[in-house]
């Protein structure tokens, strides 16, 4: 809920501008009211001296009598001059009393002034806390009927969710029965198929049997005709070639050399697929690695019998031998032909170019 907390430094520095302002005007019109009460005061003339003379005709003066004149008119001096004080005082007594009601004046417009400035800022503050109040009674009402209107949805989508749930499940009621009939009628379909199976495949072995019991018959015959043509062949060129025991060596060395030669293919492939070429591998480098090995295949040890010169390039040629670690072809060799084996690949040495990168 908002407050009048949450408004802006904007907001509350409008708020108290207008009481600010108002107390400012009052101000200004209390200077203008003492300026005009002090511009207006009456200005009283300065008081004149005040004789009182006697007038008397006398036909003739005698000097007593001119003395007597003379002391009468220094007698109304000396009277006038503290009547003239009396007035100047007076005068300043008013005029300071006026000016002390002007200050009075003055002191109440101000104080009034400042009064209404409190209105002011106590009916804008009454303002802003209505406003702060209507605005949060507003939002609480907005609150409460999203909160009516959040709840009707709720209690919709519980309703449509449960109705789609039954009906879900009624219609998985539904499609579990039709399957089950289903999966009824496909097993009686399938027993009785099987059953029909299960017959012919008993025909068909049957029928199966005496056609190989025919066919084994005939092979044997087959073979033991072709063994006794064998035989007789063998010994026909056994007879044949008794005498030329140096000719039937240089074949037999002949054969062994083409089975080696494809046997040391075979090695090469695993090898090279091991390898990888180092940094420092130039074309035309050549290095020599001799591989030892067992019947089984396994490669018991390898090691550079001739370097190329650069000992990153040989350490890549040994480390690719050894990670083959067997070679299950050459058990094979070794079982056919162990003679050629342990000649040819015992021991072997193979040599390594980079710019084929194979053997």
């Amino acid at each position: 809920m908002n407050t009048r907390e949450d408004r802006t430094p904007e907001e509350h520095s409008a708020g108290y501008a207008a009481p600010l302002l108002k107390a400012l005007a009052l101000h200004l019109l209390v200077a203008m009211m003492l300026f005009v009460s002090f511009s207006s005061a009456p200005e009283f003339e300065p008081a004149k001296p005040i004789v009182q003379a006697t007038l008397v005709q006398l036909d003739s003066k005698s000097p007593a009598t001119n003395q007597t004149d003379q002391q009468i008119a220094g007698e109304s001096a000396r009277t006038a001059a503290p009547r003239h004080e009396a007035e100047e005082l007076e005068q300043q007594q008013q005029q300071q009393q006026q000016e002390q009601e002007a200050a009075q004046r003055a002191a109440e417009a101000e104080k009034q002034a400042a009064a209404a400035a409190a209105e002011a800022a106590r009916a804008e503050q009454q303002q802003q806390a209505a406003a702060a109040r209507a605005e949060a009674e507003q939002k609480a009402k907005q609150q409460a009927e999203e909160e009516i209107k959040r709840k009707a949805d709720a209690a919709r989508k519980a309703a449509e969710e449960e109705a789609r749930k039954k009906a879900a499940e009624a219609e998985a009621a539904k499609k579990k029965a039709a399957e089950d009939a289903k999966r009824k009628a496909e097993e009686a379909a399938k027993q009785k198929a099987a059953e029909a199976a299960r017959n012919k495949a008993a025909e068909d072995a049957k029928k199966k049997a005496a056609e190989e019991a025919k066919k084994k018959a005939e092979a044997d015959r087959v073979a033991k005709q072709k063994r006794e043509q064998e035989d007789a062949r063998a010994k026909a060129l056994a007879e044949l070639l008794a005498d030329e025991t140096q000719y039937q060596q240089a074949q037999a060395n002949q054969v062994g050399d083409e089975v080696a030669a494809s046997y040391e293919d075979v090695i090469r492939r695993y090898v090279s697929a091991q390898w990888r070429r180092p940094p420092t591998a130039r074309n035309g480098m050549v290095v020599e690695v001799k591989i030892s090995m067992l019947p089984t295949g396994q490669i018991t040890d390898a090691v550079v019998s001739r370097s190329s010169g650069d000992a990153g390039f040989d350490q890549s040629a040994v480390q690719a031998v050894r990670n083959v670690g067997r070679i299950p072809e050459m058990q094979q060799l070794s079982r056919e032909d162990p003679t050629t084996f342990d000649r040819r690949f015992r021991n072997l040495t193979l040599r390594f170019r980079p710019e084929d990168l194979s053997f």
